[in-house]
């Protein structure tokens, strides 16, 4: 392994990181904790010490990292030839740190740190495309578990024969939202039908969207006169229990006509806390995208979820799952359907940033 060029690139993410900058806002954040009126405030401080801890944890890698770097090459300038081999498990330590500074150049972007609202709804496909969106709700979960993410459901409505025709996640956990932001877009699943007596090849499409949840930091105005509440008999897959009273709770902002849906929990006001969650969530992106232009340039737009739409392709026959907008390809389905996505998540984020060639062609069926 080059230690020059561990140097290098770590001289380039000086400038994604802003490694200054960092370290002048955590001074200015440290001068807030010092300041007895803040913890008047659990939530304010509780957001100051989250942030300041991030900026910290960066700050303290990147210049330990440097000065790691710096010892090493003096030992290597010292040593002679035969003998630096015995750097080489400092240079693989090195190597993982910068990987993991690296990472974090990709996650720089507006709420990338939040929670995530992830929601999954079948496209063309009858049934497959139903049972498809369940096996994308399990992938997710899974990925969010190996994550040490916890999951809350918000919303899951049954499809009318098998699987999901909607559901609604909140992923919470650092980065959360960060990480999912790339698996946004539309997922095609082909596989002889486990639905088709005569087990022909079927193709079915689920699409996904992930935005951030916002917090009360963010402003964003409900006005009640705005809202129509209504309070329903929940129902789902074998739901006895919250069957028995009109718990499910479903709110309507009139002015934008967003409706959001919660049934997951016997108490009425816990589904109608969540719905609200959801709906400032759903207003902030509104509003972000109507005043950043430059939204519009992201390439996490919403497509048709069908044919020629797909971000990602999961050929379950042939065993191999291929990302089209990244040229990724895995040759082993069932772990990326139990939630091993790491290596698309951060592949999906280079393409976000310019990092990473985009391919566009898609294969043939």
């Amino acid at each position: 392994m080059d230690l020059e060029l561990l140097r290098e690139r770590l001289d380039s993410l000086r400038g994604y990181l802003d490694i200054p900058g960092k370290e002048a806002r955590l001074k200015e954040l440290e001068k807030r904790l010092e300041d007895p009126a803040l913890w008047q405030n659990p939530e304010e401080a509780r957001r100051i010490s989250q942030e300041a801890a991030r900026l910290r944890r960066t700050v303290d890698t990147f210049r330990s990292l440097e000065s790691d770097l710096e010892g090493l090459l003096e030992l290597w300038q010292e040593f002679p030839a035969e003998e630096r081999e015995a750097l080489r498990p400092e240079l693989l330590e090195a190597a993982k740190k910068l990987e993991s500074l690296y990472h974090e150049t990709l996650l720089s972007f507006p709420h990338a740190e939040k929670n995530a609202i992830l929601t999954i709804q079948p496209g063309a496909g009858g049934t497959e495309a139903c049972d498809w969106a369940e096996m994308l709700l399990r992938m997710y979960t899974r990925f969010a578990e190996r994550q040490g993410f916890q999951v809350e459901v918000v919303d899951v409505t049954p499809g009318a024969e098998a699987g999901i025709d909607y559901a609604q996640i909140i992923v919470r956990g650092e980065n959360a939202y960060g990480l999912l932001a790339p698996e946004a877009g539309v997922h095609r699943l082909v596989r002889p039908s486990p639905f088709d007596a005569s087990g022909r090849r079927h193709t079915s499409f689920a699409g996904v969207e992930v935005m951030p949840e916002v917090d009360d930091a963010v402003e964003v105005v409900i006005r009640p006169e705005d809202l129509r509440i209504d309070v329903f008999r929940s129902q789902g897959h074998g739901g006895q229990g919250v069957n028995t009273t009109d718990s499910a709770v479903r709110i309507v902002h009139l002015p934008t006509g967003i409706t959001v849906t919660c049934q997951t929990t016997r108490s009425q006001i816990k589904n109608k806390e969540l719905a609200m969650k959801v709906l400032r969530s759903r207003l902030y992106e509104l509003e972000w995208k109507k005043k950043q232009e430059e939204l519009r340039k992201l390439r996490g737009e919403v497509r048709p979820i069908e044919w020629g739409s797909q971000i990602r392709s999961y050929v379950l026959d042939k065993q191999y799952v291929k990302d089209h907008r990244t040229g990724l390809m895995r040759f082993d389905p069932q772990n990326v359907l139990d939630g091993d996505l790491l290596d698309f998540i951060w592949a999906g984020l280079e393409w976000k940033a310019g990092r990473r060639q985009a391919v566009e062609e898609v294969e043939a069926d």
